[in-house]
């Protein structure tokens, strides 16, 4: 194995079984190790140091397999001396495994610090998400209020660090999302307007043309039983000349009677007629009246929700305006009194602001 994966060469395998037999017999061997990792003083405040820290740490471990690996030969060569040598194995392996951890530590609490602070940031930039089913189910108001509450959040890179890139995307995704909601959203209920519309034109015509039919239907009735009246009366005068031939006077002043009954008969349907037209009129106004009732109340009814909605989306913004007005009033008290004591804006700001995301421990922010 190479020298940059370890730290000390094994033992020769001619001299193998002696050193392994005899108790702590690696120890030159450990020692080598040893010194290596006591002069070894890595800066764990650099990237350069840490990897240098993870570097030392795997040639530790490297070292221990390869100590490790010349015993497990021996053991499988030479049964007669066991013991010793797992004995010596073991005691090597415990010995590097705990100096692996040893120069490891600085580095796993520095890990640890770390994935702390990323979770902290991690919480914040996932408030900049919205859920697409909200998005999807919202109407125009809340999308437009929406956007202008995205637009208002500020980024502040002071503390992202590496995170300030991610929350500017999630944040110009998000308004993107918004934007295109709305403008579908806008078109959805344009054209849910349009199709009211014409549901109700359509409405109205159907009602206009029922009106039509049953006026049409009315008069073809009247002026079918008028003909049948007229018909029967014209079959009656005949049967009644062919009976009365004999009596030409009374048969020509029943006949004059006949004819002036059926003037009356006729004039009758045509008042019956002209009576059932007019009904048919008075029906379809009415109708035509129900009609924009029923369309003026329906408007009515969506201005009124959509006025509350717009209310109550209102109400909501001032709560969270008056909510960060506060926190933001709170925190620059906080901050003027720390001032007092002769410390610069800028420390204040931190104390301050490492207060609030709880940073400090046993020490709290009310609002």
């Amino acid at each position: 194995m190479s020298a940059q994966t370890e730290l000390a060469v094994v033992p020769p395998q001619e001299t193998a079984l002696a050193v392994y037999s005899t108790p702590n017999g690696l120890e030159p061997w450990l020692q080598q190790i040893r010194s290596k990792i006591d002069g070894f003083t890595p800066d764990i405040s650099t990237r350069k140091g840490r990897e240098a820290i993870a570097s030392m740490a795997y040639a530790v471990a490297r070292s221990k397999t390869a100590l490790d690996d010349v015993g497990k030969k021996l053991v499988a060569d030479l049964k007669e001396v066991p013991k010793k040598i797992d004995a010596e194995r073991k005691r090597v392996r415990d010995t590097l495994e705990a100096w692996q951890e040893e120069v490891r530590r600085p580095l796993n609490e520095w890990e640890e610090a770390e994935a702390a602070k990323k979770r902290e940031i991690e919480v914040w930039v996932g408030e900049l998400r919205l859920d697409p089913q909200i998005i999807s189910a919202a109407d125009s108001e809340y999308l437009r209020i929406s956007i202008g509450a995205f637009e208002n959040i500020v980024i502040d890179g002071e503390w992202l660090g590496d995170y300030e890139a991610e929350a500017l995307r999630l944040k110009a995704d998000t308004l993107a999302a918004l934007r295109s909601a709305l403008e579908k959203r806008e078109q959805y209920e344009a054209e849910q307007a349009e199709l009211a519309r014409l549901r109700a034109e359509a409405e109205a015509r159907e009602q206009k043309d029922r009106e039509e039919r049953i006026a049409r239907e009315a008069a073809e009735r009247a002026r079918i039983e008028a003909e049948q009246k007229a018909q029967a009366e014209r079959e009656a005068t005949l049967r009644r000349e062919q009976e009365a031939k004999a009596a030409a006077e009374r048969r020509e002043l029943e006949l004059k009677l006949q004819a002036e009954q059926a003037e009356r008969a006729a004039a009758q349907a045509k008042a019956d007629q002209v009576a059932a037209e007019q009904r048919a009129e008075q029906e379809r106004i009415a109708a035509e009246q129900r009609q924009a009732q029923a369309v003026e109340q329906a408007r009515l009814a969506e201005v009124a929700r959509q006025q509350a909605e717009a209310n109550e989306a209102a109400r909501q913004q001032r709560e969270r305006e008056a909510d960060q007005a506060h926190k933001v009033k709170i925190m620059g008290a906080a901050k003027e009194a720390l001032m007092s004591m002769n410390i610069t804006e800028e420390l204040a700001k931190a104390i301050v602001l490492k207060i609030a995301r709880r940073e400090v421990p046993n020490i709290t922010i009310h609002f």
